[in-house]
């Protein structure tokens, strides 16, 4: 039986460790390097490059050597914004909207999974040179927040490399468990994550081994990258402004500008002053042009600025969900070679009152936490226990556009939950079942993750059948999603693994704008809410008429059923229109007249043994008996009853609304 590692698949470098004689450590790769560049390229023969040797051709061939694939894994096109596919090979949509990246070298396209697998399996190859016996099975990392279909493409790509995944894990997680391992004391962390190309925040409790996430956020289009890319704007901008020549549309000049402003970012970190030299950068009618320029650490940071705005959000988010102050953190660890930048650890110091920790390495330590959750599958680490969370809220999408959520954000995963659903129209024999995962209460500002339809449902009145729907997301955070006729037992199951695409500026904006619109939200929903019982009443006075007519027969309760019945075409006029008042009135009248027909109900129930009941109800006989106050004073029915109309939505809070707990698909 094979070994099994721990990889950190990172959007710059990526490392791969495991366990030997109980403990972590990182395995150096081919080339005596403990990092391996995240770069995969092909040579004028087509020959496969990967790590420094496709590093060393960045320059010389851009159009056949691939970088920041990470960014583009378990992506659509329409997906992708300008920076992400601001690279100097060619970057295409398919025929279905995938991504795919052109090689000229070797006249074919690929898929960005297909380019990781390579990497993946130069790192397993490595590793068992180390090790001397084969890898069957890895856990690899991924972002927090990145969603169902990133995460499934990671597994793929493993697939393709031979490689089995044990399991997913969440960067930061990985971290706080390299931080913990051996720790025996009891801390609340903040695990600060800002890697090549992505950035998260978590927050975890560690206590005698145990590893409980608290709360996650982040940002899968941040990191590294965007701060090299400020430089190389703010060159290319001087030099167009000189000479007239935009440098970001030559291949080879961008790629060259990208490295040179990569290299100043790094020395920026620890000197105050660095300058850009970049020879032969081009030519003109006048003949060669060249690149020299001065960057101090002040300038640097006054055109990252919006990037720092971007840092701070995630932060705040995740502290307010894990309900902790800044002051309660006892350590914030650092992880990501761009967290080495100044104003990077100035920011963080702001927003917790502690020194980061530097007793773990930022490029190696999520692949030790690897390493570490792979020692714990394979028994080798023992004592060490992991509760992950998912990111965002999961639900579905009910009548009227709202959004029931079954599983909150950050709950502890792997989890299972479900809920009763029924339908909205009388004799559906379908639903469709719309997966949804945000956190704004009207579905369609949502993100979509899928759809599914399940038939077969018998005929029957709007309300009556149950759809049973349930969530479970494993130890991976990958969904299945299922629904179950209760009925008749047929089931409809998917896996969500290629809807869940969220960009940079839905991950942004969700928790945000569900927080600015929290009263516009309110209102939308409460005048669903309204129309929905409104609907939900008319159905089972429709239901109760028939009883009626049934129990009664055509006279026996005349003027009840009679109200009933106005009190219906009441609602039914006033449901469409936009004065929610006179549906309150009518609905009310709906409630007044139903109380009646349920009176005249248990009233009969007590002259259930009378012989001549039946006639009595025909002709109409003892109604003033039946209907004197005294007789109802301690009828159940009015007891229940006004107590249900006392609390519902029309009277007093929606939260006690007897029909409130309904939902249709």
């Amino acid at each position: 039986m094979g070994q099994i590692v721990g990889i950190d698949l990172g959007t710059t470098n990526s490392v791969v460790g495991v366990i030997e004689a109980g403990r972590p450590i990182v395995i150096a790769n081919s080339e005596g390097t403990r990092t391996t560049p995240s770069i995969v390229g092909f040579t004028k023969d087509s020959e496969i490059v990967i790590g420094d040797q496709a590093r060393r051709q960045l320059v010389l061939n851009p159009k056949n050597t691939f970088y920041n694939l990470k960014r583009f894994i378990g992506r659509e096109w329409d997906e992708l914004d300008e920076i992400s596919i601001s690279v100097p090979y060619n970057v295409k949509s398919n025929e279905s909207g995938s991504v795919r990246i052109l090689s000229p070298n070797t006249g074919r396209e690929y898929a960005s999974e297909e380019l990781i697998s390579s990497l993946i399996r130069k790192l397993i190859n490595d590793a068992e040179t180390y090790l001397g016996d084969t890898i069957d099975s890895a856990v690899i990392t991924v972002p927090a927040y990145f969603n169902e279909s990133q995460r499934q493409a990671t597994k793929d790509s493993a697939l393709l490399a031979g490689i089995k995944v044990d399991r997913i894990l969440n960067e930061p997680t990985a971290a706080a468990l390299a931080y913990g391992f051996e720790k025996s004391s009891s801390n609340n962390v903040l695990v600060f994550d800002l890697g090549g190309g992505t950035f998260d925040v978590s927050l975890l409790k560690i206590s005698n081994g145990v590893f409980d996430v608290k709360a996650t956020c982040g940002d899968t289009q941040l990191g590294g990258n965007n701060f090299d890319s400020k430089i190389v704007d703010w060159l290319a901008e001087r030099f167009l402004a000189e000479h007239k020549i935009d440098l970001r549309r030559d291949r080879q000049a961008l790629q060259r500008l990208t490295e040179a402003a990569e290299k100043a970012k790094c020395e920026l970190s620890g000197l105050q002053k660095t300058k850009i030299s970049l020879p032969f950068i081009t030519t003109n009618d006048d003949g060669p042009l060249h690149i020299e320029e001065d960057i101090n650490r002040k300038l640097f940071e006054s055109l990252c600025q919006d990037l720092l705005d971007r840092l701070l959000e995630p932060v705040q988010i995740a502290l307010d969900d894990s309900g902790w102050e800044p002051d309660e953190i006892d350590e914030v660890v650092l992880v990501g070679g761009s967290t080495r930048i100044p104003m990077v650890q100035q920011l963080v110091k702001t927003l917790v009152p502690n020194e980061p920790c530097q007793s773990v390495n930022p490029d190696e330590v999520v692949a030790i936490g690897a390493a570490i959750q792979s020692g714990i599958i394979s028994g080798d680490l023992r004592d060490l226990l992991l509760n992950d969370v998912t990111p965002l809220s999961l639900g579905l999408e009910t009548i009227g556009g709202l959004m029931k959520v079954l599983i909150p954000r950050n709950t502890p995963i792997p989890v299972r939950q479900s809920d009763v659903f029924s339908t909205s129209e009388s004799n559906q024999s379908s639903v469709v079942v719309q997966v949804r995962q945000g956190e704004r209460p009207l579905a369609a500002e949502n993100k979509s993750l899928g759809k599914f339809r399940l038939s077969g449902i018998p005929p029957a009145p709007r309300g009556i059948p149950q759809v049973q729907v349930a969530f479970d997301i494993d130890a991976n955070g990958l969904l299945e999603v299922s629904a179950t006729d209760k009925t008749t037992g047929r089931k409809q199951t998917v896996s969500i693994s290629g809807g869940s695409n969220l960009n940079e500026q839905e991950i942004n904006s969700i928790i945000s704008e569900a927080k600015s619109k929290a009263n516009e939200d309110r209102k939308k929903r409460s005048v669903i809410d309204r129309k929905n019982n409104a609907l939900t009443l008319i159905a089972q006075a429709e239901r109760r008429l028939r009883d009626a007519s049934l129990e009664f027969g055509p006279y026996g309760a005349e003027r009840q059923q009679r109200a009933v019945e106005l009190a219906i075409q009441d609602v039914e006029e006033f449901i469409d229109d936009d004065d929610p008042q006179e549906l309150e009135l009518s609905v009310s009248a709906l409630q007044e007249a139903l109380f009646g027909l349920n009176r005249r109900f248990a009233a009969e129930k007590k002259n259930d043994n009378n012989p001549f009941q039946g006639i009595k109800n025909t002709f109409g006989s003892l109604k003033d008996e039946l209907f004197s106050d005294d007789y109802w004073d301690e009828d159940p029915w009015d007891n229940e009853m006004n107590s249900n109309y006392r609390n519902s939505s029309y009277r007093n809070s929606r939260d006690d609304d007897p029909w409130d707990n309904d939902y249709f698909l």
